[in-house]
Formats: C-alpha cells, sequence, structure tokens
C-alpha cells in the first residue's frame, strides 16, 4: 500500500496550552472589545491569529543563536545574514530591519511621497498604510478573477497586466514603483506565476519603472510555481526563488514568516541609488546598518531560517497541513478562497453570514463566533481591515470579507486542524441563526483592525 504522508521533522519540546470555558471566552472577549487582537494569549486555546514570528525554529536555527554576534556595527552575524541573502535573491545590497513594516516605512520613506500612485496586486494593510499615510494612493490591479472565492485558477494572486499598463499610461509620472506581494495575503493567500511576474516586468521597463515585492512568503509562492506552473516541476525552490528575484529590483521582507524567526525583516535591491537613500533612514528609524533593529543571535536564527525554508520537504510539509484543514472544511461544506493558499485557510464569510449586514462586518462576526465556540483566534481581512476611504471616510465595501485561519509553521498537529474544523462546523451548521454582527465604537484613522472597539449588536 501507498504509505501515508508525514512531516519532515519531529518534535522536540512542547508547550501546554490550556482549554476554556464558553462562559470564560464570552467574559474575555466583550473585555476585549471584541476585538481578537486584544485578548490574552493564554486566552487562546488553537491561536490563527498570524503566521507572523509565531513559527517553531529548528534545532539549527537555536543553535545559530548561540553564535550571535552582538557588536554595534560591522557584527559578524550581519554578513552571515548578508551571504544568505545574496545567494536566494541576488540582492548585492542588503538592510536589516525589526520586522516587515519597518521595512517598508524605510524604503517607503525614500521613494514615495504626497501625491505617488504605487500599483500593485492587492497591497497588505501595512503596505497601504504606509502608502496613505503619505498622502499617496495604493492602486489595485489584481486580476478580477480574485473576487470570486469558488473559482478554482493556479495563480489567483497575479497582477492583471491590462490594469497595470492603464495605470502607467495615467499615473507614469507620478509612480516611483510598482509592488507585487508573494503571496497574494489580501487575495487569500494565494500565489504569482513566473509568468506574471515576467509580464509586468516588461510593463516596467517599457515605462522605465522599477519593481519591489513584497517579499514575506516568497518561498510559498516558489512552492507554488514548482507544484503549478508548467517547466519548473524539476527546479529547486532556490532556483525558482533566484529568477523570482531576477524579475525584481528590490524587495520588503518580514522574515517572521518564511524566514520562522520570532523577530526581523530586511530590505535588499540591487540598486546602490536605493541602498544609499533608505540608508539616511534606517539609522534614525532602525538602528545601525549592520543591525538595524535585530539582534545578531535573530539574524544568525534568520540566515538558517532562509536556508531551510527554501527547501522542497520543509514547504511541502508546512502546506499539506494547510491542504488537509481545507479538505476538512471541503466535508462540510464551508466556502473558501480556492484554490487554498500557502499559510492560512480564507473562510468567505459573505458566504456563510448570509444574514449579517456587510455594515456590521460579517468576518469580524464569524471570527468571534469562532472563538466563542472553541477558543480558536483567528483575523478578519475584510471590511474592517480596509480602513475608510482616505477622501470620503466612508467603509470601503468593495472587497473581500474574509476570515484568514493562519497556520503557524511547525506549531500545530493535524488532530488541531480537526478541531479548527469542527468548531467552524458548528458555527456554520447555526450561520442562519447569526443575524447581527457588530458595530465600531472608536477606530484610529489608519490600520484600525489592529486596536478597534466594536459592540456586539
Amino acid at each position: 500500500m501507498e504509505l501515508p504522508f508525514a512531516e519532515s521533522w519531529r518534535i522536540k519540546m512542547v508547550e501546554p496550552i490550556k482549554k476554556s470555558t464558553r462562559e470564560e471566552r464570552e467574559q474575555w472577549m466583550k473585555e476585549a472589545d471584541y476585538n481578537l487582537f486584544q485578548l490574552r494569549s493564554e486566552q487562546v486555546y488553537i491561536d490563527c491569529l498570524t503566521d507572523s514570528g509565531t513559527g517553531a525554529m529548528s534545532d539549527r536555527q537555536w543553535a545559530a543563536v548561540m553564535m550571535g554576534d552582538e557588536s554595534y556595527a560591522g557584527s559578524s552575524s550581519f554578513f552571515h545574514l548578508k551571504e544568505t541573502i545574496n545567494k536566494i535573491t541576488g540582492f548585492e545590497y542588503v538592510i536589516p530591519t525589526h520586522q516587515g513594516r519597518a521595512a517598508e516605512n524605510v524604503l517607503f520613506s525614500h521613494l514615495v511621497k504626497a501625491g505617488s500612485i504605487v500599483p500593485g496586486n492587492s497591497h497588505f494593510d501595512t503596505t497601504k498604510g504606509h502608502i496613505e499615510s503619505r498622502k499617496a494612493t495604493a492602486l489595485d490591479c489584481t486580476i478580477d478573477e480574485a473576487k470570486d472565492t469558488q473559482l478554482e485558477i493556479p495563480f489567483k494572486g497575479n497582477v492583471d497586466p491590462k490594469k497595470l499598463e492603464k495605470a502607467l499610461a495615467e499615473h507614469h509620472e507620478n509612480v516611483p514603483f510598482i509592488i507585487v506581494t508573494i503571496t497574494n495575503n489580501t487575495a487569500g493567500g494565494q500565489p504569482v506565476s513566473m509568468q506574471n511576474l515576467r509580464e509586468v516586468r516588461a510593463i516596467a521597463d517599457k515605462y522605465g519603472k522599477r519593481v519591489v515585492l513584497d517579499s514575506a512568503r516568497f518561498a510559498e509562492n516558489a512552492y507554488f510555481i514548482k507544484t503549478r506552473e508548467e517547466g519548473y516541476a524539476d527546479k529547486t525552490i532556490k532556483e525558482i526563488a533566484l529568477e523570482m528575484f531576477s524579475l525584481a529590483d528590490g524587495m520588503t521582507m518580514s522574515a517572521k514568516k518564511d524566514g520562522i524567526v520570532n523577530m526581523g525583516g530586511f530590505i535588499a535591491t540591487r540598486h546602490e541609488d536605493w541602498y544609499e537613500g533608505a540608508k539616511r533612514f534606517c539609522i534614525p528609524f532602525e538602528g545601525y546598518l549592520t543591525y538595524g533593529g535585530m539582534n545578531g543571535r535573530d539574524m544568525e536564527a534568520l540566515a538558517v531560517g532562509l536556508d531551510e525554508n527554501t527547501e522542497f520537504d520543509n514547504l511541502e510539509t508546512r502546506i499539506h497541513q494547510v491542504e488537509f484543514l481545507a479538505g476538512l472544511l471541503d466535508e462540510y461544506g464551508i466556502p473558501y478562497q480556492r484554490p487554498v493558499g500557502g499559510h492560512a485557510i480564507f473562510v468567505d464569510a459573505d458566504k456563510v453570514l448570509t444574514k449579517v449586514p456587510k455594515e456590521e462586518f460579517p468576518a469580524q462576526t464569524l471570527a468571534i463566533e469562532l472563538y466563542l465556540e472553541a477558543g480558536v483566534r483567528g483575523c478578519e481581512i475584510g471590511y474592517i481591515l480596509a480602513d475608510r476611504d482616505p477622501v470620503t471616510r466612508e467603509n470601503r465595501f468593495g472587497g473581500l470579507d474574509l476570515l484568514r485561519l493562519c497556520i503557524a509553521r511547525r506549531v500545530y498537529t493535524d488532530n488541531h486542524m480537526r478541531v479548527i474544523a469542527a468548531a467552524l462546523k458548528n458555527v456554520f451548521d447555526r450561520r442562519n441563526e447569526i443575524t447581527r454582527g457588530v458595530e465600531i465604537v472608536w477606530e484610529t484613522e489608519l490600520m484600525r483592525h489592529f486596536t478597534v472597539k466594536l459592540r456586539k449588536l
């Protein structure tokens, strides 16, 4: 008989987690103003809020921690990390930062001005926030097929070449760069094909523009190119990654995802002028150029993490677990963004809570109900996260309203996936009884979903 699939690692250390009662969770949720970010970690049984910084480091990474050089300037750990990044990306210039949004802040401080227009594929919340806070515009050029959650195409995260061409034809004087997020998180963890990256490159070259890759999950994107795109089945993940980055001019990286570290990020580029411009902001915002907000020990762990997670076996184990959870949801008939992405399940809340008006935020309501059901914490990627239009100050209801269930790397077992699926099924079975959602009682201007206060209706 054919052998069943098994993880490419074995467990060496465990951490206890605690169950709670529904009564406790109802009280905790009320005290958190119905914002799951405001819960304490010990109030959560299975945490699917994010895959950012929540992964389990390997024995090699923990060994590397002991080799960290904590010198303020000229740390050997920085040069070790820089060499690893050079090999994987081909980019010569590297600036470390404490995480991805810091990388955006440093690079965008140099490149984005008031009136700039930055086209891309479904800019994530921090990316959009860093653009809009500078009185600039994040212009979404994602393919329309991404909005149909039940449509199955292999590269749903792609940039629409026609939309991008139109954007550059109309606004090229105000476009500082094009940004492509790999994988496309806001659209449901959907990958971008190598062919699409070539098309973006050709359009960028036509208008004399540069391309930035938001690369938090670049290794997962490379995995999907290997498994879904013709001509790449026999290439290694590292070969595919190098080809992806050859089609770009620079990158921002939240290393807390595909670098499998608890904190860290970086900017990398092939252009000295970008490097020199970003340097001016790194030192006052992050720290000196050879640590930039990271400890030496974290840079050592990141160098190992980047090397490990650009190997097929590690990625296959990780993505197989997400697919396993998706298979359980298929059995229960629960709609999610299809095909399943690499780091999370994105449940289509509009199709689940059909009786909750969009003005009462169905995805946030579904996240609350799932937590109350079983202590599973997810994250709304929808109407609250979309913020208000910076001009009209109206809520933006034009995109998808999704409940994201992120799976931390090398942390949970398939039995935890079964608990998540069963809890979601219980909520799904009583979906018609859920007719009211939540309303906002307090919010901040940008990236409100982190701190918003809500009232249950």
